[in-house]
This record gives C-alpha cells, sequence and structure tokens, in this order.
C-alpha cells in the first residue's frame, strides 16, 4: 500500500521532485480513471507519463 505524499502535497512542487513510488501510485490511480478526469487532471497525468518516461519508463522505476 501507498503511504508516501498525498497529491495537495505533491501538487506544490515540480514533478521532478517525486520519487518514483509516487510517480507509479499517482499514474496507476489517474490511469484508472482516465474517463472521468477534467482537462486539469488530465494535464497532471500527462505530465506524470512524461516523467516516467524521462527516468526510462516503468521497468526502470
Amino acid at each position: 500500500m501507498y503511504t508516501g505524499r498525498d497529491m495537495t502535497e505533491l501538487s506544490m512542487m515540480s514533478i521532478k521532485g517525486w520519487k518514483d513510488e509516487e510517480l507509479k501510485f499517482f499514474h496507476h490511480s489517474l490511469q484508472q480513471m482516465a474517463p472521468y478526469l477534467n482537462s486539469e487532471g488530465q494535464t497532471i497525468h500527462r505530465e506524470i507519463i512524461e516523467e516516467i518516461k524521462y527516468r526510462g519508463g516503468m521497468s526502470k522505476l
């Protein structure tokens, strides 16, 4: 189970400063809710995906 920082705290910092487990957890959560996300949620999810790619993909995290 995820026990890291919540989205409120993470949203106040650069996504570059997120831990790998935070990226994986929120990517999975937002992916499950994708049909219901507003434009802001979609943007955050897209930024998470880009950061995961930058770090070498899910298998590298």
